[in-house]
């Protein structure tokens, strides 16, 4: 192998632009040409290559989003575009490509894989942690800590005023944020898609949350929750209890932003990982990280399987909000 492609798609994480240059640093090692492609697939698709060294990915690491754009590229979801796609690939001599990003970007490199005509080695990369295969993506440790930054200057404004707060994060229709960053920040309670959110129950635990003699009530929410988000879920609350509430929704500042030491690790310890393994020959595997140690897991896999939550901390939501 002498020539490999690398891209970012999808949503932007934290920690992508530590990944691009682990992958282009560990190429230049291997003696490989790195060529980068701008926007993800659509940048295959409009062929905006470019050629990457040593000195493209100088003093990146510690920068968020990634240097590479991103974008969402619905062509690739048709057969034409992946044809398309396959004929430029081999047009710019690219005989393996490393993409970086999540659900949907696993799923362009899950066709063009089993296309056959490039070696493809991905790298899991989204604030949402969603991606079976790994026990964390790049961007979630960072995430999390930025909504936690968030959520403890509220608890101080909550404290003062004596309102119960509803804090929406992002995770797309998954709880993998809500729940660490709940846990983490001591909140109340914990609303995820995973688990049903009852409305009943969620005004009497604030309710007896101020009986008790607490100050301040947290209830994180994930943007996915069934019970339609923080807004929604705080007017409910609010036609049982009457009591004034505030709401806060983090969004998109959570993917955003330097990327914390774990993720930068991360990232670099995957980039490098992929691109080692195109060098030994393999194709449609994701490299992730689980227990500690470097695996690989087939790319449909990735999004056929489904991700479960930590069940322990699950456990832990109510006996901590005591």
């Amino acid at each position: 192998m002498k020539r490999i492609g690398v891209l970012t798609s999808g949503g932007d994480a934290p920690g992508m632009n530590a990944a691009i240059r682990a992958v282009v640093r560990c190429g230049v090692s291997h003696g490989l040409d790195i060529v980068g492609i701008r926007r993800g697939y659509c940048g295959i698709l409009e062929e905006d290559f470019v050629k990457l060294g040593n000195r493209s990915v100088a003093n990146t690491i510690h920068r968020g989003g990634t240097i590479l754009e991103t974008a969402r590229c619905e062509e690739m979801k048709t057969e034409e575009g992946l044809r398309k796609a396959n004929e430029n690939l081999q047009r710019e001599g690219l005989e393996g490509l490393v993409t970086i990003g999540g659900d949907g970007t696993l799923r362009g490199a899950t066709k063009l894989a089993e296309a056959g005509n490039v070696k493809v080695i991905s790298v899991p990369s989204t604030i949402d942690n969603d991606v079976y295969g790994t026990d964390y993506t790049i961007g979630f440790d960072t995430a999390i800590n930025t909504a936690l930054d968030a959520i403890d200057k509220i608890r101080d404004t909550a404290g003062s005023l004596q309102r119960p707060f509803f804090i929406e994060v992002m995770g797309r229709s998954r709880g993998f944020i809500a729940l660490e960053v709940g846990i983490a920040g001591g909140a109340e309670d914990i609303l995820i898609p995973e688990v049903e959110t009852k409305i009943e129950q969620l005004s009497l635990d604030i309710k007896r949350c101020f009986e008790r003699g607490k100050r301040s009530s947290i209830v994180i929410v994930a943007e996915g929750d069934d019970a339609g988000g923080a807004l929604s879920i705080a007017h409910q609350v609010w036609e049982r209890l009457k009591m004034e509430y505030r709401i806060c929704v983090l969004g998109h500042v959570q993917r955003g932003g330097s990327p914390t030491a774990r993720d930068r690790v991360l990232a670099s310890k995957l980039g490098a990982a992929a691109v080692d393994a195109l060098v030994r020959g393999m194709s449609g595997y994701m490299v992730g990280e689980l227990k500690g140690e470097k695996a690989f897991t087939p790319l449909r896999e990735t999004w056929e399987k489904r991700k479960e939550l930590d069940a322990d901390l699950l456990r832990l939501v109510k006996v901590l909000s005591g």
